[in-house]
Formats: structure tokens, sequence, C-alpha cells
């Protein structure tokens, strides 16, 4: 259920909500908007009479809420979350970001040319892998804590946010500390321990579809952070797992425009995944932003031949310019 407050309510009506809530033995969480506060009530197995509620001093009216997603839900929020990270850079909401660098952290001087490369382009934001899971045990797994310095120092150098994979609750603390936004794997989805853990951090996270995963997953999957407490989550396509081979996977453009629809939260594509093909990178970065998506991420690399994971996908630094190129006269169109 979701009660909605007046414009003129107070803290002390919100409060008072809050406390019926919570005596009903549910969980009331406040979600203030532009133009009034709402009030979600989770927890609760069967129907919330909202005569308990209607009642109160301060409250507009009280809504049901159909969707088993609630609080990523726009039935309970129907503005657009916005993620603020400083310095004029926010996600959602209208803005538009791009997130470029290379699969994994392999050197200082890899990482530094790569960050400068994207930065002077416009991204906005580095990403890069310190931590990898790896499908083999055998291949490249990350240098780890060297590669978090590294990136800290890549932002240090040009300014860029960081973004980079957290693998596990064990190694979240330490990545937490470098990162400014705290990415989830595909195949870390429906790791439940671990979305709550990051749910219970000071930091933005991007959840990344499941390889096989339905939307209706991974909005609930994003429910089990944001019922943590962190509300600063962004939902990310990266390309679903089917019959086909010619690619590394099947893009889901539909599935991009079926989130605005559904969430708040912001939106981001991931083209280089959801192709897999460096040449295809750039149609799918296009065809996503007319979609309108908050945000792109895309693998970047000085020398792909070279790269130590994802080489095929990773766009040069010259390609990935043309594409930002590109890009920009898209959104001027819109």
């Amino acid at each position: 259920m979701l009660i909605v407050m007046e414009p003129n309510a107070t803290q002390a009506d919100i409060d008072t909500v809050m406390e019926r809530v919570a005596a009903l033995g549910y969980t009331a969480r406040a979600l203030p908007g532009a133009q009034r506060t709402a009030v979600a009530v989770t927890g609760n197995d069967g129907a919330v009479q909202a005569d308990a509620f209607v009642c109160l001093k301060g409250v507009k009216s009280a809504v049901r809420v159909s969707a088993p997603y609630k609080l990523v839900s726009r039935e309970v929020r129907a503005e657009d979350t916005v993620i603020d990270f400083g310095n004029g850079v926010t996600v959602g909401g209208g803005s538009f970001n791009v997130m470029a660098g290379p699969c994994s952290v392999e050197s200082r001087e890899q990482i530094i040319e790569t960050a400068k490369v994207v930065a002077d382009a416009g991204a906005t934001f580095l990403r890069g892998g310190a931590y990898k899971p790896r499908t083999s045990p055998y291949a490249f797994q990350g240098l780890k804590k060297e590669g978090l310095e590294l990136l800290a120092e890549a932002r240090e150098v040009t300014g860029l946010k960081v973004i980079t994979e957290v693998k596990d609750t064990e190694s979240l603390p330490l990545v937490a500390e470098y990162a400014d936004v705290l990415q989830i794997g595909a195949r870390n989805m429906q790791n439940y321990s671990l979305l709550e853990a990051v749910g219970r951090q000071d930091r933005p996270v991007m959840l990344k579809r499941g390889m096989s995963a339905t939307i209706k997953e991974l909005l609930m999957a994003a429910e089990y952070i944001v019922n943590a407490g962190n509300t600063q989550v962004m939902l990310c396509e990266r390309g679903i797992r089917t019959f086909e081979t010619m690619t590394r996977n099947t893009f889901d453009i539909g599935a991009i425009h079926m989130l605005k629809q559904l969430t708040h939260l912001p939106v981001v594509a991931d083209p280089s995944h959801g192709i897999g093909i460096w040449h295809g990178v750039p149609a799918l970065a296009r065809a996503a932003t007319v979609v309108g998506v908050d945000a792109l991420i895309i693998e970047v690399h000085p020398r792909p031949s070279e790269a130590l994971s994802d080489g095929p996908q990773s766009l040069t630094p010259k390609n990935f310019r043309a594409l930002m190129g590109q890009l920009n006269q898209l959104r001027t169109l819109q």
C-alpha cells in the first residue's frame, strides 16, 4: 500500500502514519517527492486496510500497489529517481551520462591512458574491473586491491567518477572505499546476501540484468537493495542469453522501454555485452539512446587486441570518440 500525504502535511503527520504502520506489524518507508511525501507499506502478506490510515491527519489517500516490486515501482513513486554524484553529475531525471573504460584494469599505463581518452571524449564515469568473476578459474581474475588503487589514481587525474564490480560480500567493504558506484554483475543479480549487503552501503549501485533473467526478476532483485535501505540504484540492460549464437547476447531494447515505464530507477544500457562484437556496439548504443536510457556503459581499450578480457567487444579510442560525436548529435534531436 502507498499512503499519499497532503502537500502541506507536517513531519509530525508523517511520523504518526509511520508509527501506525509499525503498530500494525508492517514496515514503513517515507518517500519524499517534489510535491508531497508518500509512505510505502511493505512486509504485509495480505491486503492492508486503508481505513487505518485515511482518517489520520495529513493523509490524502491510501492506494493499493499491485506490483510485487513495491519500492521500485512507478506506482509508488511517479517521479524519476535522480542520483547526485556532486560537481554537476547526476544520473536519472533527464540527464545523460556515458560510463567508459576497459573490462579489466591491467596496468597503471593502460587505465590512466584510457581514463584520459574517455574523459576527453565526454564520458563522466570510468569503468574498470579490479575483481573479475570469470567463467574459467584460469582466466585473469583482476588486480584486486591494486586495481582499485589504480582506479582511484585515474579518478584523481581526470575527475571521472569510478564504477567497478563487487563480486562478493567479503570484498565489498574494500571496493566501497574506492568506488563511486558499486556494480553488481549479471552472475550476481540474484545473490541475495550481496544485494542486501550493498543495500546497507552508502554508495550508488548499478544492478545488471542476469543472463537469463526476466524484467520482473531484475526489478525484484532491485527491491532487495532498496528494501535494505539504499535507494540509489540503477538498472542495467546488458543482453540476455537466448538460442542465438551469432552475437554474445541478445540485446533487449524492449526491456529498456518497459523499465522506463515500470520503475522510477535510472536505466543504463550496456551495448558492449549486449552484442559482444565491437563494430556492433555503436549501433546498439545509438538505439538505446533513442529509446531513452539514462546512461550507457561502454568498453574502451587503447589496444583491444592486447586486452586480458573482452577485447573483441572493446572500442578503440578513435571509435569511441566517433561514437560520442554521434550520441551528442542524437541528443540534440530529442
